[in-house]
C-alpha cells in the first residue's frame, strides 16, 4: 500500500496503559505500511520497536507530514498546537472518554488508520486563538488555543471583577469566577458548560461566555471571528486572574494590564474517517435523540 504519509510523529499521554498499549501497537504498525514512526525522544517506553526513530522534542513536528495523537482529547490539545505551528494536519486515536475531537475509533486491525494512509479522509481547518497580556506597555504572548482562552479568578474567597471589550469598544463590566473565549470548536468544551452555544467548527465565529456570572442577566454572546478580545480586571491592587490557554496556565494579569485574544494566524488542519459527521458526534457524545423513558416489563 503506498502511503500518503512517508513520516507520522505520535504523541499521547504515556501514563495511561491503554495509551501506551494502542501507541505501541500504531508504531510497530506503521513501518508496515511505509510510513516512518517518529516519537519525542525524551519518551522511555518499553516495547517500542526497534524501527521508531527518535527524535528531539523541538524538532518533532517540523520532522514530519502527519501527527497522530493517541488519547482523548486532552492529548489533542496537546498536540493541535504542535500541528498547527509546524503546518501538518492532525489525526487523533481516541481512547479517552468523550473524544469530541480523537474521533478514529480504536482498532486491533488498524483499518480506520490504514484508509488514511491510503488518502482516503476528509479534512477540514480549524481556528485557533492567540492570547497575549499587555503589562506596563510591553506585550507578553501567552500562547495558542485550539478550544479557549480562559480568565480564571485566582483567590477562591472572592468574585472575580472584570471589564469585557470587543474592538476597543467596552461590551459590559463582570463579576463571578472568570470569562471563557472560545473558537467553534470549543464552544462544546468549558463554554457549553457555561450555558454557551454549539457553534459548527466551519463558521468563523468567537464565543464569549461568562463563568459563574454574578447577574443572571450576563449571558454568553458569539461575536464574529475576526474580532478582538479584551479583558481587564478590577482596579484594586490586590486584584488577579489566572489565564489558561486550553487548560494550561499561561500567565498572570492584574489590575492595570490587558489579556488580548485574537484569531491566530494559524490553522489546524484536523483529518477525520471517510463519512464523518459533526452532527453525529453530537448525538452520540450528548446522548441527543435517547428516550430516557424506561420501558415497561415485556414490551
Amino acid at each position: 500500500m503506498v502511503t500518503r504519509f512517508d513520516a507520522i510523529a505520535l504523541m499521547g499521554n504515556l501514563e495511561d496503559p491503554d495509551v501506551t498499549a494502542a501507541f505501541i501497537a500504531i508504531a510497530t504498525h506503521l513501518p508496515e505500511r511505509g510510513a516512518r514512526a517518529l516519537v519525542d525522544e525524551t519518551e522511555r517506553i518499553d516495547g517500542l520497536p526497534t524501527s521508531v526513530e527518535r527524535v528531539a522534542t523541538d524538532r518533532l513536528a517540523e520532522s514530519a507530514q502527519l501527527i497522530v495523537a493517541v488519547g482523548g482529547d486532552g492529548s489533542m490539545l496537546h498536540a493541535a498546537r504542535q500541528a498547527a505551528m509546524a503546518g501538518i494536519p492532525l489525526l487523533g486515536i481516541n481512547r479517552g472518554r468523550l473524544g469530541f475531537l480523537a474521533d478514529v475509533p480504536p482498532s486491533e486491525r488498524h483499518e480506520p488508520l490504514d484508509r488514511v494512509l491510503a488518502g482516503e479522509f476528509e479534512s477540514d481547518e480549524r481556528m485557533l486563538l492567540r492570547a497575549e497580556i499587555v503589562s506596563a506597555g510591553a506585550t507578553q504572548y501567552c500562547g495558542l488555543a485550539l478550544n479557549d482562552v480562559v480568565v480564571k479568578r485566582q483567590d477562591t474567597g472572592r468574585m472575580l471583577e472584570y471589564r469585557s471589550y470587543v474592538d476597543g469598544r467596552f461590551v459590559n463590566n463582570h463579576g463571578g469566577d472568570g470569562f471563557i473565549v472560545a473558537t467553534p470548536t470549543g464552544s462544546t468544551a468549558y463554554a457549553l458548560s457555561c450555558g454557551g452555544p454549539i457553534v459548527a467548527p466551519v463558521l468563523d465565529a468567537i464565543v464569549l461566555a461568562p463563568i459563574c456570572p454574578h447577574t443572571l442577566s450576563d449571558r454568553p454572546i458569539v461575536i464574529p471571528g475576526d474580532s478582538v478580545t479584551e479583558v481587564q480586571v478590577g482596579d484594586e491592587t490586590t486584584d488577579r486572574a489566572e489565564v489558561n490557554c486550553d487548560g494550561e496556565v499561561a500567565g498572570i494579569i492584574c489590575a492595570g494590564d490587558t489579556l488580548r485574544v485574537a484569531a491566530a494566524p494559524q490553522r489546524l488542519t484536523l483529518i477525520h474517517p471517510t463519512g464523518y459527521d459533526y452532527f453525529e458526534i453530537l448525538r452520540s457524545k450528548l446522548n441527543w435523540g435517547r428516550s430516557n423513558r424506561r420501558r415497561s416489563p415485556g414490551a
